[in-house]
């Protein structure tokens, strides 16, 4: 049976739809069927824009960010969803920190909901740093549909690999 790293922890039927799929040649057809239209943030500045834009109508309070950027050395493996890191640096005898998203650049040329699903998933990491209950309540506040737009995306990146290999 094929292993589908990015479905692991969803429930069987879930995976073997996927397989079924995937063994049809299927799979990206139909999530590109679902989400047919690709978003419009096509570079660094434009993507600090969008997130900028998120941050403003969801997180006002929220720490500002200092960088957001797509990161073409990013592992979608490890870091499917994007990478938040807090820098602190000494200046002058005071304490700095800059806040930096970063996301994959194979997310680039995602639909745009799986655009959205990522950057509220990293703008809920300035408020909750673990993956807990409050953390995906977060998520939800901010898009209503992040679960099935997580799951739709980790289907994504399974026809992505499976069209690569």
């Amino acid at each position: 049976m094929q292993t589908l790293k990015y479905l692991n922890g969803y429930p069987d039927h879930l995976q073997q739809s996927a397989r079924e799929l995937l063994a049809q040649g299927r799979l990206g057809e139909v999530v590109k069927r679902r989400y047919p239209q690709p978003h419009s943030v096509r570079n660094d500045r434009q993507l600090y824009d969008y997130v900028q834009a998120l941050k403003e109508r969801h997180l006002r309070q929220s720490a500002p960010l200092g960088k957001v950027l797509y990161d073409g050395k990013l592992q979608v493996l490890k870091h499917a969803l994007g990478l938040h890191t807090a820098i602190s640096r000494n200046h002058g005898g005071k304490l700095k920190a800059s806040r930096e998203i970063r996301i994959a650049t194979v997310f680039r040329d995602a639909p745009a909901e799986f655009l959205r699903m990522i950057v509220v998933h990293e703008l809920a990491h300035l408020k909750e740093a673990e993956h807990n209950k409050a953390f995906y309540q977060l998520c939800q506040h901010m898009e209503p549909d992040y679960h099935q737009l997580e799951f739709d995306l980790r289907l994504y990146l399974t026809a992505l690999d499976h069209e690569a290999s």
